[in-house]
């Protein structure tokens, strides 16, 4: 940039520079997004050979009952009208079931990444009774083949069952056999018959132990759920539609423990239905996607712990990236300030090339996220782009007093990224105070430049350069 362009002219073709670097941002903006993609896969191909998140149900006591049907029939051109028996089915929910879980948590890495495991022991008793309104809902009890009835159980993913698992009646175990699961795991799951013809309250009880990854979920039923989870795993995420009070969890590095008590009222369903309950689904931990299984609008409800990281390295390096404008605006705006106020004599291709090395932080930063951690990819990417572009400015603005400077805003930007990093809550405020404060600077600096003129104008204040170049 020659020394005989107007301030004007020079602000200009900076902005148009740190315009064009718009587009290599968003090349990195969409390789973090396919790094990320790289990972998503390469977890699912290790959840793929254990199991994937885990949403179980506590049993449900399908009871089959005859009922009569009226069909109608073209016979010889004649409409003829029969009663017909059909089979269907009640579903009953426990007047009370309570459930308790104890996850074992394991990190499994293939490569570069890895993703959170876990052993799941569960454990649960159930009371079943027939209501004594049931003819409210069109059935009698002669209509019912109660020495057929069946036990439901919910295990959205059933490879991660092992061979423990187990089920009683009354302290009588029932064999399991596969399949025919409730509707909120989408028929995935276990069964069991059992011969009910006494019609007397019963209770069930059963355990196994289920390989899962990154969520654990349980779907509530019936008059009341009690559910109870064990972990030492100390970085749990709480989701769907039941969600722990203060009162009933404890969190600490050595794990955690919560509990929840959720009662029909709650679920706004009653405990008999015709019809089986519909799929319940649960949200992506690590993304915030949906899975095979999540939370709907359509009244299905859930309580959801997640196994996550502490830190998310993709969604960090995704939330610097947004900032890195501001990284190219704030450097630009030194070297300008130097250029229009100190008369330095800052060139275009030298605004790009300084411009490149900021870019290149945010590769840096993803590319060493991915092996050593964020944190510490954070000090070493920012260490080598401040000492980078400090040794260019001193050949640049001609001066190590004046680099000095530049280093020492490049080391105030990285620290105060880290921070909003951090402070989510607070890194929108912080920065338009960050920004309110250098449009006050720049103002007050510029206050007598000629913006227009390839001079200052007579009689001016003229800013002392060695008294700018102080650090």
């Amino acid at each position: 940039m020659s020394s005989d362009r107007s301030p004007g002219m020079k602000l200009l073709f900076a902005a148009l520079v740190g315009a064009a670097l718009i587009v290599p941002l968003l090349m990195v903006y969409a390789l973090v997004s396919d790094r990320q993609h790289q990972a998503r896969v390469a977890q699912d191909s290790i959840a793929a050979g254990w199991a994937g998140p885990q949403v179980v149900t506590g049993p449900v006591l399908v009871i089959p009952y005859r009922d009569e049907a009226v069909s109608t029939e073209v016979v010889d051109g004649k409409s003829v009208t029969r009663t017909v028996e059909v089979r269907k089915n009640l579903y009953l929910s426990a007047d009370r079931q309570d459930i308790e879980t104890d996850l074992g948590p394991e990190i499994k890495r293939r490569a570069i990444y890895e993703t959170v495991t876990y052993l799941a022991e569960v454990a649960g008793t159930a009371r079943y009774a027939l209501p004594d309104d049931l003819e409210r809902f069109g059935v009698k009890r002669t209509q019912m083949l109660l020495d057929q009835v069946e036990l439901r159980l919910g295990v959205s993913d059933p490879r991660g069952l092992q061979t423990d698992s187990r089920i009683s009646v009354s302290g009588k175990p029932l064999p399991l056999k596969p399949g025919k699961g409730p509707g909120a795991t989408q028929g995935s799951g276990v069964h069991a018959y059992h011969d009910w013809s006494s019609a007397e309250p019963i209770k069930v009880q059963w355990s196994y132990t289920l390989r899962g990854s990154r969520s654990f979920s349980v779907v509530p039923s019936g008059e009341a759920t009690n559910w109870t989870a064990r972990s030492d795993w100390p970085h749990p995420s709480f989701t769907g539609s039941f969600l722990p009070g203060e009162d009933d969890r404890t969190l600490g590095e050595d794990g955690f423990e919560a509990s929840w008590s959720i009662s029909n009222l709650a679920l706004g369903e009653s405990s008999i239905s015709r019809e089986d309950s519909q799929p319940a689904l649960v949200a992506d931990p690590r993304f915030g996607t949906e899975l095979g299984y999540t939370v709907v609008d359509d009244g299905s409800a859930i309580a959801t712990i997640g196994l996550i990281e502490p830190v998310d390295l993709y969604s960090q390096v995704d939330r610097a990236v947004k900032y890195g404008f501001l990284f190219i605006g704030f450097t630009f705006l030194v070297f300008f300030m130097f250029d229009v106020v100190a008369g330095a004599r800052v060139a275009t291709a030298e605004y790009l090339l300084t411009g490149a090395g900021l870019v290149l932080f945010f590769v840096m930063l993803l590319a060493f996220a991915e092996v050593i951690g964020f944190a510490l990819a954070y000090l070493v990417a920012s260490g080598a782009i401040i000492g980078l572009l400090t040794a260019y400015s001193a050949a640049v603005l001609g001066s190590w007093q004046r680099a000095g400077v530049v280093g020492a805003v490049l080391v105030g930007l990285y620290a105060l990224l880290y921070v909003l990093l951090n402070l989510e809550a607070w890194s929108l405020m912080i920065g338009s105070l960050l920004l309110f404060f250098a449009l006050a600077g720049v103002m007050y600096a510029t206050r007598q430049v000629d913006w227009s003129g390839v001079v200052r104008t007579p009689g001016s204040a003229k800013i002392n350069e060695d008294e700018l170049s102080q650090p």
